[in-house]
């Protein structure tokens, strides 16, 4: 072989020898970082999933009431109450299709939808039982 032929292969050989390696680093950058949804790098906190998709049961003395942010769902399960609305307007009963203004009794196992943070919610008439979704304040 000659001198020209060796220094051509030599060279193509040096070439894919640091072809590996930079595909070799990749590959351990990529296996060292967390990956998105894993328990090293969550996409989001367990206590945010908890409080936004789980059902948590509100127990109500009569004249206690729950103040709800945007979003959230409520059931009621037993006893009376009714609707907190503000000048916006009520609850979205999403059961019936209508709203339910001021003062509007709530029927039992229907869902409510809060649709705006701004101090909607539900007043206890009688000791009841709720099934609420979302972040909410019993007063």
């Amino acid at each position: 072989m000659s001198a020209a032929a060796r220094s051509r292969v030599l060279l193509g050989l040096g070439v894919l020898a640091l072809a590996l390696a930079f595909c070799a680093g990749r590959y351990a950058v990529a296996a060292t970082a967390g990956v998105p949804g894993t328990e090293t790098d969550p996409l989001v906190t367990r206590s945010y999933v908890d409080q936004y998709t789980q059902w948590q049961i509100v127990n109500l003395k009569a004249g206690q009431k729950v103040v709800a942010t945007a979003g959230v769902e409520i059931i009621l399960r037993a006893g009376k109450a009714t609707a907190i609305a503000s000048a916006g307007g009520g609850l979205a009963d999403v059961t019936a299709g209508r709203d339910l203004g001021p003062g509007a009794s709530l029927v039992g196992n229907h869902l409510l939808i809060v649709p705006k943070t701004d101090g909607r919610g539900v007043l206890a008439i009688s000791d009841c039982v709720l099934m609420v979704k979302g972040a909410y304040a019993v007063q």
